[in-house]
């Protein structure tokens, strides 16, 4: 095989040879063939020279040809480094890079399906106390409690709002809207959607904003990320009467987004983590409901819209999360 694809790939310089050895006995005819033995010199000399560079040739190609003329049965034969000329070291450099890149590829997809998985089963397996509580409402013979049905529907909706995110944040681009939005009227609508949680934990919003101040950014993905940080915010604040201060101001050129609680803040060794996937530190495990995505996917939209997020914060001294638009 590897013979058969070498002559294969050298049948231009047969050719060559061809019209080389009719020039020569043109020249010759035109002079009356008044010399044919030198004629038949020329052409034998020149026949044995192209027949020495294709055997030098072939000899030295003859291990990278029958690599690449048989199957590979694993990735380490396929790998292998037996190229002798400059041409077929490139060529080798460029597969190893081609499978390198293959590998990185693989790994992204590998990774994203299962954070997805897993995903999925952490929030499949939260989502069974909402309804199991729903469920004992239902049983319970007495009258309805509306307030603690609406509490367990506002928590299922919540989820499914942060799965239906999961599921798309990886097509962000497709569904991305720049344009100057009311940063106050984002999170004022925010607020009003969560305010039976904050009314649940006994927590009070406090907003500085000015009413004109604009913020170029897409407001759906920009309204669930500060939907983060805000019930982050309530959900760690255990004392009651305690306040989530929402403010901004104006450094540089820039505007900074800051949403401050009186909560229990995030230990030292937890801060640098808590946007990693499925991350749930100390306090994600005090209260048992954390699925360590709700940062990670607040991070991952503000890394993609342009967004800088910085995170403060100390045990018992509250945390501060800032955007820089």
């Amino acid at each position: 095989m590897g013979l058969r694809l070498f002559i294969r790939e050298h049948i231009p310089f047969f050719v060559f040879e061809l019209l080389v050895v009719v020039f020569i006995l043109s020249l010759y005819w035109l002079d009356g063939f008044r010399n044919l033995n030198t004629a038949i010199y020329s052409i034998i000399i020149s026949l044995i020279l192209l027949v020495s560079f294709l055997l030098i040739r072939y000899f030295a190609r003859t291990s990278y040809l029958n690599k690449i003329t048989q199957l590979p049965k694993t990735m380490e034969d396929a790998l292998q480094k037996n190229a002798k000329t400059p041409e077929y070291i490139q060529t080798e450099q460029y597969m190893h890079e081609l499978y390198h890149v293959y590998q990185m590829e693989v790994q992204a997809l590998y990774e994203q399906k299962s954070r997805q998985e897993k995903f999925l089963n952490q929030w499949i397996h939260q989502m069974k106390t909402p309804i199991s509580v729903l469920e004992l409402l239902l049983q319970n013979e007495g009258p309805l409690d509306k307030k603690n049905v609406q509490e367990e529907v506002d928590r299922l909706r919540r989820g499914l709002e942060m799965v239906l995110v999961n599921a798309r944040i990886e097509r962000f681009e497709e569904d991305m809207q720049i344009e100057r939005v009311n940063l106050k009227a984002i999170v004022t609508e925010t607020i009003n959607e969560l305010k039976r949680l904050f009314i649940t934990n006994k927590v009070f919003p406090v907003i500085h904003i000015d009413e004109d101040l604009t913020v170029a950014s897409d407001s759906k993905w920009l309204k669930f990320a500060i939907s983060q940080f805000i019930t982050n915010a309530v959900k760690y604040t255990f004392e009651p009467n305690k306040k989530i201060i929402i403010s901004t101001e104006a450094s540089d050129g820039t505007i900074l987004l800051h949403i401050k609680d009186e909560g229990i803040g995030i230990p030292k060794s937890d801060l640098t983590r808590v946007t990693k996937a499925f991350f749930t530190g100390e306090n994600g495990r005090k209260t048992g409901e954390s699925t360590g995505m709700g940062l990670y996917l607040a991070n991952e939209i503000c890394m993609k819209l342009g967004h800088k997020l910085t995170i403060e914060s100390g045990v018992n001294s509250g945390t501060t999360i800032t955007l820089t638009f």
